[in-house]
């Protein structure tokens, strides 16, 4: 493994594809700083002494003094101080949320659509852009799943409507009537005779 500027890089990568690895340094950023260093693209980044790390790293850190064109740098004209920088690592992060919550309390364009969450660079909205999910009830904001065999529904009649036949009233047979038949009457007896007669045979074939 091998640190630069903080990164940790495995030893057995491409120079050009390793120094990638470092957020601020692109493909074409580190193909110039292999160029000015005079470095094999295809070595293998292992292998680098730590002379030459030193002077990665310094060219990272401060590309202007290596002749580097203003254009190849992803800060120019800083805000703050009006100089050319090029941002590395947990600086562009930092100072991308400077620059929003800037223009949030300016009052400006950019900053509404920032805090209304809409799109900020001109790009259309009548296709693209849209916020929502599911259709459906939303209820705190998200979509309720609908119930199988919900209680309560439209076919099923409710306890104690009117069309529902109460307990003990004078239409339904209550326990224990007349017409009923009480447990343990003359059908009960039937029906154990008849079944055992039926079994009786069964016995006596298996004999």
């Amino acid at each position: 493994m091998v640190r630069i500027v903080g990164n940790d890089i495995h030893g057995e990568r491409k120079m050009i594809v390793g120094l990638t690895e470092i957020r601020g340094v692109g493909y074409m950023f580190a193909n110039t700083i292999l160029n000015i260093l005079k470095i094999d693209p295809n070595q293998r980044i292992g292998y680098l002494s730590s002379e030459q790390i030193l002077s990665i790293e310094n060219i990272i850190k401060n590309p202007s003094g290596s002749n580097f064109p203003s254009w190849f740098l992803n800060r120019r004209k800083d805000v703050e101080t009006g100089e050319d920088k090029h941002l590395i690592t947990s600086d562009i992060a930092f100072t991308v949320r400077n620059d929003v919550e800037r223009e949030k309390t300016s009052g400006s364009w950019r900053g509404y659509r920032h805090m209304f969450g809409l799109k900020v660079r001109g790009q259309r909205t009548r296709c693209t852009g849209r916020k929502g999910g599911a259709v459906g009830v939303a209820k705190g904001g998200k979509v309720m799943p609908t119930r199988e065999g919900a209680a309560g529904a439209e076919g099923a009649p409710a306890a104690g409507a009117e069309g529902a036949p109460a307990a003990g009233a004078e239409g339904a047979p209550a326990a224990g009537a007349e017409g009923a038949p009480a447990a343990g009457a003359e059908g009960t007896a039937k029906t154990k005779e008849s079944s055992g007669k039926k079994e009786a045979p069964a016995a006596d074939k298996k004999k």
